[in-house]
């Protein structure tokens, strides 16, 4: 039984880990260059980079395979690049959720970078700090508490991926299989007493991510 369960479970935690590193890159970044900024153009590109949050997975998944498929200049060029196609492997679980958990980092990095007061920003500068001091050393700590709650969300999200994962990763055991799709074909197949373990872990994970984020909020 154990040996059913737990490679879902690790590969899970491994796939919602690089999500995780990819998201925080991403959404601190892009939080970084849209706070505070007003342009044409700007309510069509937050529009485009908060719809994974609303699109279903299903859209999501078939988006990545027209993306990243064989028949795309990217994914052509991935396959020459590294030998294979992305699709059904588990950089593809990877890629599929980044996407979806990318909003929700995206949007709390935003919101505490808007929520930090630019006058002590603006000191810095005039005391000599270049750009990169004043965004590492003032502007990241300042907005941590913003940062750290949504990276603890995005984890979360991209450990309960299904959908699109399932469409564009599969599910290979051992390979593309995560906790989500383990527990689809579990049910599909009868058995529950592998579903609710896999079920179990899933809440008890989620629900250790939800209540850190609570706390960090709290403070």
């Amino acid at each position: 039984m154990l040996a059913n369960i737990w490679p879902p479970i690790y590969l899970s935690i491994t796939v919602a880990a690089c999500a995780w590193i990819i998201v925080i890159l991403s959404g601190v970044l892009l939080g970084k260059a849209m706070a505070g900024k007003s342009f044409k153009g700007k309510l069509i590109i937050e529009t485009l980079l908060m719809l994974p949050l609303v699109l279903p997975p299903t859209v999501i998944g078939f988006l990545l395979i027209i993306v990243f498929g064989k028949r795309s200049p990217v994914g052509q060029f991935i396959e020459l690049l590294f030998q294979q196609p992305v699709i059904f492997t588990w950089w593809a679980a990877v890629l599929a959720s980044s996407v979806v958990a990318f909003p929700l980092m995206y949007q709390s990095a935003k919101t505490g970078f808007e929520a930090v007061d630019h006058d002590i920003e603006n000191a810095a500068r005039v005391d000599g700090a270049g750009k990169w001091n004043v965004f590492f050393f003032i502007t990241i700590p300042l907005s941590y508490t913003s940062i750290v709650s949504g990276a603890i969300l995005s984890f979360a999200r991209a450990l309960g991926e299904f959908g699109a994962t399932l469409m564009f990763a599969g599910n290979i055991p051992g390979r593309t299989q995560t906790i989500p799709t383990a527990i689809y074909l579990a049910i599909d197949s009868g058995d529950m007493k592998e579903a609710w373990i896999l079920v179990l872990a899933s809440i008890v994970i989620s629900f250790a991510m939800l209540t850190a984020a609570y706390r960090i909020k709290r403070y």
